[in-house]
């Protein structure tokens, strides 16, 4: 199964069906990865999410991508890190699962992931990657039809990308995922 890439990159750029924005809870736009989207996708995004009356915590919203190389942008609201014992983790894996569930209702077949909550949300990066490998690897192998081809975990810079390579490594080797 080779339906897993860690790359390094600029997710604004990658060609897929769906990229997901780490977003803040009105959908509003914002530092990081967040206003890099918006401003790449233009206008007509901003516009569509005001729309949408904000996203809780844990949870996602879709909309088209504009002018983005993609056919949707899914919007991902993770948690701000307090320190783990505010349900963090389960809010960020559920982040991720809906992400997924949003991607294959949409039809997208292939789709792009930052680190989310691990910018200004201060989520610990290697806390952060293991539950994002895990839920995507989880979600793939109940995900018979295969109706995902291909999930990106695009990481900016090569700190995240060691990290992220590291975890999958790390959970291969547990016997769990394959590319």
């Amino acid at each position: 199964m080779n339906r897993i890439q860690i790359v390094q990159g600029d997710i604004t750029k990658v060609e897929v069906d769906a990229i997901v924005n780490a977003a803040n809870s009105r959908l509003a736009g914002g530092g990081g990865v967040d206003g890099a989207i918006h401003r790449a996708a233009g206008p007509g995004l901003i516009e569509e999410c005001s729309r949408l009356g904000g996203c809780d915590t844990g949870s996602a919203k879709i909309t088209g991508a504009y002018d983005l190389p993609a056919r949707y942008v899914i919007h991902a609201v993770g948690p701000i890190w307090q320190g783990g014992q505010a349900g963090e983790p389960s809010l960020l894996a559920s982040c991720y699962r809906r992400s997924l569930e949003l991607a294959v209702e949409h039809g997208a077949r292939t789709i792009a992931f930052p680190a989310i909550s691990c910018g200004i949300y201060g989520y610990p990066l290697s806390a952060a990657a293991e539950i994002a490998v895990k839920e995507v690897v989880s979600f793939l192998e109940l995900d018979e039809s295969e109706s995902l081809e291909m999930v990106l975990l695009v990481c900016f810079d090569s700190g995240v990308h060691e990290c992220y390579e590291r975890v999958f490594e790390d959970l291969c080797r547990r016997g769990r995922g394959q590319r």
